[in-house]
C-alpha cells in the first residue's frame, strides 16, 4: 500500500531542515539514552559499586548497536519505552544487562536526553538567527541612504530609508538573540535524582553516603559535557523550562511575522520583492501574478508557533506534586513541532533576506507623490526668512495643498503642488529653489547614520562572536 495513503506532517515533508529533524529523531534520542546509561554505570563503578570495567566496556562497545525493531517489539509487550530499550540494550550487551539503569528512574534518561535535545535545538536556531542578522545587516547598509516613505497607521508619514527600516527587523531579532542567549546560559540537566527527586535509591546503593551520591551526579553530568544541574526536582525537570523555551521560539516567530508582513505589503506596492524564481508560478489562473509565497508561508508558520507556548504553560501548571504523566504524550508533540516550525521559519527568513529585490525607481515615484506635502513647512520657512508673512503663507499653502490633493484623489492626476507653488507670486522667494528644498535626502533625518551606528555598536559584536557560524543560505524545499 502506498505511503501517500497516510497522513504526513508537512513540517517534516515540506518545511523543516534535515538537521533539525535529526535532532528530534528517535536515533538521536535513543543514542543519548545509551550515553546516559554508560555515564551512570561508569561513574557508579568509579565510586565503588560492584560494576566491572568489562561491563562498562561492553556497554560502550554496543552504544550505537540499536535494534529499533526489537525495541519496538518489546515495548508492545511491556508498554514502557525505557524498559524496552533497557532490555534491548541488555540483549546486545548481556554481560552488562544486570547493571544497566542501576538506581535510576525512567526520567534519568528521558529528561536528561530531552534537555540535551532542546539545548542542541536552540543552538541550531541560534546559528540560523545570527545568519539572518548578517544578511539583514548587509541589506541595511546597502540601502541605508535610499529615502522611502515611512508609514504610521499605514498612512504616509515622514521619510525614512530602506536600510533604516531593515534595522527595525534587526532590532527585533537582536532582542530574540538576547532571550535565546540568556536561556542557553541558564541551561541545566536534571541530573541523577531518583524517582521523586530525593536520590533515595542512590543513597541506598552507597550505603547512606550522601557525598558519594553528590559526586555521582557531578560525574555523570560532566561526562555529558554539562556542569550545571537543577538543585531540586520532582521526578522530572521543571516543565516550566519548556514554557521558557517555547516563549523564546515564539519571540522569534513574532519578529519573523512582522518581517513577512512588511515584505508582503512592500511587494504589493512594488517597492521591495522577495525572490521569484525563473519558472515559479504565482497563480494557477492569473499567469501574471508574483505572489509572495515565501513570506506568506512564513506568516502561516509563525502564527502556529506563536500559539504553542500556552500549551506548555498548561502542562507546567498541571503537574501534580512530584509528577503526573499527562505531560508525556503532549510534550512529544509540542516541543518537536515548535522547533521544527522555528527552524522552517528561519530557513525562509534566510532565503528571503539574502535575495530581496529593491525597485528604487518605484520607491522614488512614491516619495515624489507625497514629499511636496511634507515640504510645505520648509517652503514656508524659506519664504518667511525672505520677508513673507507666515500666516498668509500658511493659508495659501493650505489652499494649494487641498487643490493638489483633490487633483490626485478626484481627478486621478499627479501631485502638482510644487507646480502650483512655482506659479504663485506669493512664493517668489523659493522659485528656482524648489528642487533643492524637496531633495528627499534632506527629509530622512539621521536614518543613514542611525543605521550604521546601530550595526556597528550592537550587531557587529554578535556577528564577530559567531564568525565561524556564518555563511548559511536558506533552503526552500518545496
Amino acid at each position: 500500500m502506498s505511503d501517500k495513503l497516510y497522513s504526513e506532517n508537512p513540517l517534516t515533508t515540506r518545511y523543516a531542515s534535515r538537521e533539525m529533524q535529526e535532532n528530534f529523531g528517535d536515533a538521536k534520542k535513543f543514542r543519548l539514552w545509551r550515553k546516559l546509561w554508560i555515564a551512570l554505570a561508569e561513574s557508579e563503578m568509579e565510586l565503588g559499586l560492584p560494576i566491572t570495567e568489562a561491563q562498562v566496556a561492553e556497554l560502550k562497545a554496543h552504544e550505537n548497536d540499536i535494534d529499533f525493531s526489537r525495541a519496538e517489539e518489546i515495548e508492545r509487550q511491556v508498554r514502557h519505552d525505557v524498559m524496552a530499550h533497557v532490555r534491548a540494550y541488555g540483549e546486545v550487551a548481556p554481560g552488562a544487562a544486570g547493571i544497566i539503569h542501576l538506581g535510576a528512574t525512567s526520567c534519568f534518561v528521558t529528561c536528561n536526553s530531552e534537555l540535551i535535545i532542546l539545548r542542541d535545538g536552540l543552538t541550531i536556531l541560534q546559528r540560523k538567527l545570527v545568519n539572518v542578522m548578517e544578511k539583514l545587516k548587509k541589506f541595511a547598509l546597502a540601502y541605508r541612504g535610499l529615502p522611502t516613505l515611512g508609514f504610521t497607521h499605514l498612512q504616509p508619514a515622514q521619510l525614512t530609508t530602506v536600510g533604516k527600516r531593515a534595522t527595525l527587523w534587526l532590532q527585533d531579532l537582536l532582542l530574540d538573540y538576547g532571550s535565546l542567549e540568556d536561556l542557553l546560559s541558564r541551561f541545566k540537566l536534571r541530573g541523577v535524582k531518583g524517582t521523586t527527586g530525593t536520590q533515595a535509591s542512590f543513597l541506598d546503593l552507597f550505603d547512606g553516603d550522601g557525598e558519594k551520591v553528590k559526586e555521582l551526579e557531578k560525574r555523570v553530568c560532566a561526562k555529558l559535557g554539562c556542569e550545571k544541574v537543577y538543585g531540586v526536582t520532582g521526578q522530572t525537570y521543571p516543565r516550566k523550562f519548556d514554557y521558557n523555551v517555547l516563549s523564546v521560539l515564539s519571540q522569534i516567530a513574532q519578529s519573523a511575522y512582522k518581517f513577512s508582513g512588511d515584505i508582503r505589503l512592500l511587494q504589493s506596492m512594488k517597492e521591495v520583492e522577495e525572490p521569484f524564481e525563473k519558472y515559479q508560478i504565482g497563480s494557477s489562473a492569473m499567469a501574471y501574478k508574483r505572489n509572495p509565497m515565501r513570506s506568506e508561508r512564513m506568516g502561516g508558520l509563525c502564527r502556529y508557533l506563536i500559539s504553542l507556548p500556552v500549551n506548555s504553560a498548561m502542562t507546567s501548571s498541571a503537574q501534580w506534586f512530584e509528577r503526573t504523566l499527562d505531560d508525556s504524550s503532549n510534550r512529544r508533540i509540542v516541543n518537536a513541532q515548535a522547533f521544527l516550525a522555528a527552524d522552517a521559519i528561519l530557513e525562509l527568513y534566510l532565503n528571503i533576506a539574502e535575495n530581496l529585490v529593491v525597485y528604487d525607481k518605484v520607491i522614488a515615484r512614491h516619495v515624489a507623490a507625497e514629499l511636496p506635502f511634507m515640504a510645505t513647512e520648509n517652503i514656508m520657512m524659506e519664504c518667511v526668512k525672505a520677508g513673507g508673512n507666515r500666516q498668509e503663507l500658511h493659508e495659501r499653502l493650505r489652499e494649494l495643498s487641498m487643490a493638489a490633493a483633490s487633483n490626485v484623489k478626484r481627478e486621478g492626476g499627479e501631485n502638482d503642488l510644487l507646480a502650483r507653488i512655482a506659479a504663485d507670486p506669493l512664493f517668489a522667494a523659493v522659485h528656482g529653489k524648489l528642487d533643492g528644498i524637496v531633495d528627499a535626502k534632506k527629509f530622512v533625518g539621521r536614518a543613514p547614520q542611525q543605521t550604521a551606528e546601530f550595526i556597528e555598536n550592537e550587531i557587529d559584536p554578535i556577528l564577530r562572536r559567531h564568525e565561524g557560524d556564518l555563511g548559511l543560505t536558506g533552503d526552500v524545499r518545496i
